[in-house]
């Protein structure tokens, strides 16, 4: 036997007769020729339209793949489609037994919303240009990154929600009896899903109360570090030792959050010790000078609060405090002013020709 020949029995024993056989055969083609066409023109109208070189990066790579299977399968599902509706009118032309013409069209469907699915996952990474490009200073802060994650958590449930019901619809899944079955047995589902539903609500109090926002150092309950994402379920914060902790988010609601981030000013004090035998008039010029830095300084606030005084003199040494309050918005702008201060007092200690307290050089002698 033949190989055509056996291709003739093999169609025959599925109810196809040879014009059917050769109408799938060219719905497949046009479906390829599609998917191929679509692959090339794609990128091209994408790189017209969008103006954003990180758009364009995101958008247009591997989305010709996703989106050439989506209309590959598209064209091949409208064209099967035609031919089922030929043959149910009473074509003698075609024939099909009825369990295909049920499996055929839902195939090219599981096809098509799995392809959309796959590209509109790939276009969730868009968000955070979008609101780069929307943002009028240029700077992405911890708001526009809350904004970005929250954005992000979104997309992706609304993707894999609406993606599951027309998979679920493909694969032959009759949506009128689930949520029929649904509505019989929602309470035992809502019990279920409570904790996910609890973390929902407590990610919707995290967007609109905004306790805090990505970038601010936290501490929730025994959790300390700073929040790096927050998400629809979980939010993840990165402890000073560099590890990730994930707090589900109905926590938030029902633990006290303190949010660092949130300071008006941040405290700071510190000591320096002079030498024993330093002149008492240099110490106190060298007070003045200080105070007067702290009350002239523009990262500095509360000049009322802050002092600059002889604290303690002991046997060796001549102890002077130092309180402030910087105004600076994180812990890089602390961390550079608080050196900025520092080398200071060494130039202006100096300049009074003050020498710092050093208890091996006393040994020594």
């Amino acid at each position: 036997m033949s190989e055509s020949d056996l291709a003739a029995d093999t169609a025959e024993s599925l109810g196809l007769n040879e014009m059917t056989v050769i109408a799938i055969l060219g719905i497949f083609l046009a479906g390829v020729v599609t998917r191929f066409i679509t692959m090339q023109i794609a990128p091209k109208v994408l790189n017209r339209i969008i103006r954003s070189e990180n758009i364009k990066r995101k958008t247009v790579k591997d989305s010709d793949k996703a989106l050439g299977s989506a209309a590959g399968a598209a064209v091949a599902y409208f064209l099967t489609l035609q031919l089922i509706d030929s043959i149910q009118s009473g074509s003698d032309t075609f024939a099909m037994p009825e369990m295909l013409q049920d499996v055929i069209p839902n195939i090219f469907q599981f096809i098509i919303a799995l392809a959309l699915v796959i590209w509109a996952f790939r276009l969730v990474d868009v968000v955070q240009d979008v609101v780069e490009m929307l943002d009028e200073d240029g700077v992405t802060d911890g708001t526009d990154k809350t904004l970005i994650s929250a954005l992000e958590s979104i997309l992706r449930f609304f993707i894999i929600f609406i993606g599951a019901i027309f998979i679920a619809d493909a694969v032959g899944f009759k949506l009128t009896s689930l949520i029929a079955g649904l509505g019989i047995s929602g309470l035992a589902l809502a019990l279920a899903a409570k904790d996910t539903i609890s973390n929902f609500f407590g990610a919707l109090t995290v967007l609109l109360d905004r306790p805090f926002k990505v970038g601010d150092w936290v501490q929730v309950g025994s959790a300390e570090g700073e929040v790096i994402e927050i998400n629809l379920r979980t939010t993840l914060i990165r402890t000073g030792i560099d590890t990730i902790i994930t707090i589900p988010n109905a926590n938030l609601v029902s633990t006290p959050v303190e949010n660092f981030g949130k300071r008006r000013w941040r405290r700071w004090q510190t000591m320096v010790h002079f030498d024993i035998n330093s002149d008492p008039e240099k110490v106190e010029s060298f007070r003045d000078d200080v105070l007067n830095s702290i009350q002239e300084n523009a990262a500095t606030m509360n000049e009322d609060s802050s002092w600059c005084r002889v604290s303690d003199i002991s046997a060796t040494s001549v102890d002077v405090s130092i309180n402030l309050y910087w105004d600076v918005q994180g812990g890089a702008d602390e961390r550079a002013e608080k050196e900025k201060f520092l080398l200071y007092i060494m130039q202006n200690a100096r300049g009074h020709g003050l020498e710092f307290y050093d208890n091996r050089i006393r040994q020594q002698r």
